[in-house]
């Protein structure tokens, strides 16, 4: 089958390269159409070389591209250093799963661009999608990492390296709490109902729990068997057999009740707003301003939609250290809650965002945390010798560190911030 190499995008209208070799062949001239129809480049300037090109990679989309430009002129604002993402190629087997996670962060890029948008992300030149081939691509300014007075990019599921982790969950914190506000207040206009839609009762199929109760029960004992092969790898006693005998007890809680619960979240309006639901901090990058504070700015927006806001402090923290989670959980619900407020969004109770949050730790944990010890062994088969969490093995195969981390927060969650006692709270509700 012959693939095309450029399509017209569905919202700027100019033909797109597919991937990087047509990227390279269609050059400067494709660039300055692109950013005179983006309006990142006045019409009266344009791009006369691309003097460098990079391959990156990372994450789980597509082929990326560090890239510098020059222009005809100079103009204030215009960055030489530029970033570009495609989705995956054409017969890739996980295309159909991952390209169209492009298509809403292609809509938010475009967003971006409006005058007085409230948080920083890296400045979009270019980002379009065809939706009949799952194409998409996306240009942005470049993140330089570790130079000026940007930090270093943080590993993931890694905060243990950190020297202090509360001030930048802060500023994650305060950061999509501007963002909500923004969108709740009404700032961005009546049109980003429909730029990004939310239907209360629609439940994407994906995201539901695959298993039957039987399954479950299976993934269950799966986790207890790991724990007890492999307890140096999990801290603060989130895997003792008292506990996960518990978890097994309460766990068909959220089978029988996942309907319900997603229907609960979906329901509660001043929640449902505008988030990023992937919030690590490989997927910020901060720096200081002139008083000193720590600022955060976002990337990585794939899959961006309206939520309710519990989902996305769960997708924020659920790579964080237990213990950080146990010292830091209430207070950064509480600041979510004030930012929130002082941005323009309405005032939420933090008791009623502490319980979604429980409910959505439940929700997201069961449906995609419990193949977490079947990665780990598949991708680490030496899982035995790995000395604790922090041994080198462990940390240098990222799918087995991630999974882990993952877990180990899913669990200490569970654990200490009492899902089980939530789940029944809500069983008990939906009776009544």
């Amino acid at each position: 089958m012959t693939h095309p190499t450029s399509v017209a995008g569905d919202h700027l209208g100019i033909h797109f390269p597919v991937s990087v070799d047509p990227f390279l062949a269609m050059g400067a001239d494709f660039l300055t159409a692109a950013f005179h129809a983006s309006g990142a480049l006045s019409k009266g300037n344009r791009v006369t070389a691309i003097k460098s090109t990079k391959e990156f990679f990372g994450g789980g989309m597509g082929r990326k591209l560090w890239l510098t430009v020059e222009y005809e002129k100079d103009e204030p604002g215009l960055h030489n250093d530029l970033f570009a993402k495609f989705v995956l190629e054409f017969g890739d087997p996980l295309r159909p799963l991952f390209s169209p996670l492009m298509e809403p962060e292609v809509r938010f890029a475009l967003l971006s661009r409006r005058d007085g948008f409230p948080i920083a992300v890296p400045k979009c030149y270019f980002a379009d999608y065809h939706k009949e081939t799952t194409t998409g691509i996306l240009i942005t300014e470049r993140i330089h990492y570790g130079a000026g007075n940007i930090e270093p990019c943080h590993t993931k599921c890694a905060d243990y390296e950190m020297s202090d982790p509360l001030s930048h969950y802060q500023a994650l914190a305060t950061t999509t709490a501007k963002l909500a506000a923004h969108h709740k207040s009404g700032k961005f206009g009546p049109g980003i109902e429909q730029e990004f839609p939310f239907d209360a009762d629609k439940v994407d199929m994906g995201a539901r729990i695959p298993y039957t109760p039987e399954q479950l029960q299976a993934k269950l004992e799966k986790l207890r068997s790991f724990a007890a092969a492999h307890p140096q790898l999990f801290p603060n006693g989130v895997a003792n057999p008292e506990f996960l005998a518990k978890m097994a007890d309460e766990a068909p809680l959220v089978l029988k009740h996942e309907d319900a619960i997603r229907a609960y979240l979906n329901h509660k309006p001043d929640f449902i707003t505008l988030c990023h639901w992937n919030m690590n901090l490989d997927n910020a990058w901060f720096w200081r301003d002139a008083k000193g504070e720590l600022q955060a700015g976002l990337l990585d927006w794939g899959s961006v939609a309206q939520m309710n806001v519990a989902q996305a402090f769960y997708g924020m923290t659920c790579a964080a250290e237990a213990d950080f989670m146990n010292a830091h959980r209430r207070d950064l619900v509480e600041l979510f809650v004030r930012e929130y407020h002082a941005h323009g969004g309405p005032l939420v109770d933090a008791d009623d965002l502490a319980f979604m949050i429980r409910l959505s730790v439940a929700v997201l944990g069961i449906a995609w945390i419990l193949d977490a010890p079947s990665i780990i062994e598949a991708n680490l088969p030496d899982v035995a010798t790995v000395k604790d969490r922090f041994d080198p093995k462990l940390k240098d195969c990222f799918l087995a560190r991630a999974q882990l981390q993952l877990l180990v927060v899913m669990l200490n969650e569970w654990q200490n911030d009492k899902v089980g006692d939530a789940l029944r709270e809500f069983s008990a509700r939906s009776k009544g």
